[in-house]
């Protein structure tokens, strides 16, 4: 199948890589001629410009836009009047399920149809393959789904029924067991990746504080003089193990409950830099923690963790810096208590 490709950063132009090595062909743009240079050398068609990359498809196009959630609006508004009834239009990367919404209602006007599709992998996406999570009409998807399949870890469509579902359906449960799925209507993709993102931020900072803790294991060996302003160890000697946080992180990887790709991520990353030195600590957050969080509390649901692990975010790059200030401040003033120096 022959689709374009627009925005070659980390994610974009590795997908290009996994669907010319699987036999697609693919049109490939960027605002940065260096980036489209890189994919051409490994085989895909060089587009200078959206109105090139359009006319190098055949009828009914495809366009695989993979480009910042902030600039997707502007770079449709390109397309649009390029494109045709039938067209389909797939946004690959973070946007909000909110604005799916509205992208597909106003290209349906035109007959152009719109897919989000919730893309994890990374890096390590071109060999590994993509987690696809979809949303969209079932007719799209189907269009889409030899590209679809490629792009997912097992590279290929279900072998039962050539992939196909009893009632005909695409990307259907049987292709979740090759790593993508027709999760529902236009928003569902992008909803359903938004939460996966949301659990991701919970699970990395749960191996974040076990693993803090483990850091901490020695602090009975360190004498601490006795003052009212911080409670002691209770008793120092249940605090006096010098761990290697490496070692555990990587005997932790075989066999263990808690072994994943983000632990093996985590082993790499402290055998390379046992004591971090090379991060400061200041942890971003792109949005789609805050979406899922603002999801629950629409509908009403508990989500504990995924909350703590995105405050945990903000406060990293200082954001708790002013009420901490104001801790100290109400603790002189009620208790005569000098904030101690670091």
């Amino acid at each position: 199948m022959r689709i374009g490709m627009i925005g070659l950063g980390r994610m974009g132009s590795n997908m290009v890589r996994r669907l010319q090595q699987g036999g697609h062909e693919c049109v490939a743009y960027d605002h940065s001629a260096d980036a489209v240079k890189a994919v051409a050398a490994d085989g895909a068609h060089p587009a200078s410009s959206p109105e090139e990359l359009v006319r190098a498809l055949k009828p009914p196009r495809a366009v695989w836009i993979m480009v910042p959630a902030a600039v997707v609006d502007a770079v449709i508004a390109q397309l649009r009047p390029l494109l045709a009834a039938g067209d389909v239009l797939i946004d690959g990367g973070n946007s909000h399920y909110h604005d799916d919404i509205r992208r597909a209602d106003e290209l349906k006007a035109a007959g152009i149809h719109y897919l989000d599709v919730g893309t994890s992998g990374g890096v390590l996406g071109l060999e590994q393959g993509y987690c696809l999570m979809i949303g969209g009409e079932a007719d799209a998807v189907a269009l889409l789904e030899p590209v679809l399949a490629t792009l997912s870890p097992g590279g290929r469509m279900p072998a039962a029924a050539g992939g196909r579902a009893m009632g005909g359906q695409a990307a259907s449960r049987a292709a979740a067991t090759m790593g993508y799925l027709h999760c529902g209507p236009c928003g569902a993709g992008h909803f359903v990746k938004m939460v996966h993102n949301g659990i991701e931020y919970g699970l990395m900072a749960a191996y974040a504080e076990g693993l803090n803790v483990l850091a901490h294991a020695d602090a009975g060996l360190t004498t601490a003089s006795a003052e009212a302003e911080t409670a002691p160890l209770c008793n120092p000697r249940f605090y006096q193990y010098r761990l290697d946080v490496g070692a555990i992180t990587e005997v932790w990887r075989h066999g263990s409950i808690i072994s994943s790709r983000l632990l093996d991520l985590t082993a790499a990353a402290l055998a390379r830099d046992p004591r971090l030195d090379g991060f400061a600590g200041h942890v971003s957050d792109s949005g789609e923690g805050r979406w899922t969080v603002e999801a629950a509390i629409e509908t009403g649901v508990p989500a504990y963790v995924l909350s703590a692990a995105l405050y945990a975010r903000f406060e990293s790059r200082g954001r708790a810096g002013f009420a901490n200030k104001l801790l100290s401040a109400m603790r002189l003033g009620f208790g005569g208590h000098v904030e101690k120096a670091r």
